[in-house]
């Protein structure tokens, strides 16, 4: 489906999926008011992959929908996007962990791509690059602000990616070998600037990115926007 790069290495990968017995792989969906779009979401779950919903304090009762659809229910009462993530990774059993928006933005049928060089041993962190299947899906204020967000990671790292993606794929105990502290917005981009001072092999694969269900908590107002890019340069300064 597409392209996945290592920054140990000089050139692009092919990044291949083939057919093979399930494997067993938690799914962290951060959750705040997600209820239109969860059943979009928990129907695609790969078989072999579980679900787990964290909620952080919805009132549209997505916790309850979430649970009726089959899915693991974890509530933290903490508000914040990385304490969302991180109370997910802590529930999560599997040696693998993905991390999806819970906005049916992104379409989970396309973890095993990111999680299959993950479980082969080729990679150690794997993001998904958005590319959008439609106009509007990406509106362009948040595509400028992505490009210069993923310049900035690869003049702080050295890495060669192109999208400070959403969804990613990666094992759970390197993860939680790795400390992360933020908990609001900062928390994706605290995992890669980490996952680089570690070393870490990190790719990098081609998904669709759609037109999310409902108004966005970041780019769709605001107070989302300034905090997202406060909490950010929080990390760089770090």
């Amino acid at each position: 489906m597409g392209t996945f790069s290592n920054h140990c290495c000089d050139g692009l990968v092919a990044a291949g999926h083939s057919e093979s017995t399930p494997v067993h792989v938690d799914v962290v969906l951060p959750c705040l008011d997600e209820a239109a779009a969860l059943p979009w979401v928990l129907e695609r779950m790969p078989h072999g992959y579980r679900a787990i919903v964290v909620d952080n304090g919805s009132s549209d009762g997505s916790a309850e929908l979430a649970r009726s659809l089959g899915a693991t229910v974890v509530p933290e009462l903490r508000r914040g996007f990385g304490a969302a993530c991180h109370s997910g990774l802590l529930a999560a059993r599997a040696e693998v962990v993905c991390f999806c928006d819970c906005d049916a933005s992104l379409d989970p049928r396309q973890l095993p791509i990111l999680v299959e060089p993950v479980l082969s041993g080729t990679i150690d962190l794997m993001l998904g690059r958005r590319r959008p299947t439609q106009r509007g899906a990406w509106p362009w204020p948040a595509r400028i602000a992505n490009r210069e967000l993923a310049r900035r990671i690869r003049h702080h790292t050295g890495i060669a990616v192109r999208d400070h993606g959403p969804m990613r794929a990666a094992r759970r105990r390197a993860l939680l070998d790795l400390g992360l502290m933020d908990r609001r917005f900062g928390y994706p981009l605290e995992m890669l600037l980490r996952a680089a001072e570690a070393g870490w092999r990190v790719g990098e694969v081609d998904v669709d990115y759609h037109p999310r269900v409902g108004k966005s908590k970041v780019t769709g107002t605001i107070r989302g926007s300034f905090l997202a890019f406060r909490d950010m340069n929080n990390v760089f300064a770090r």
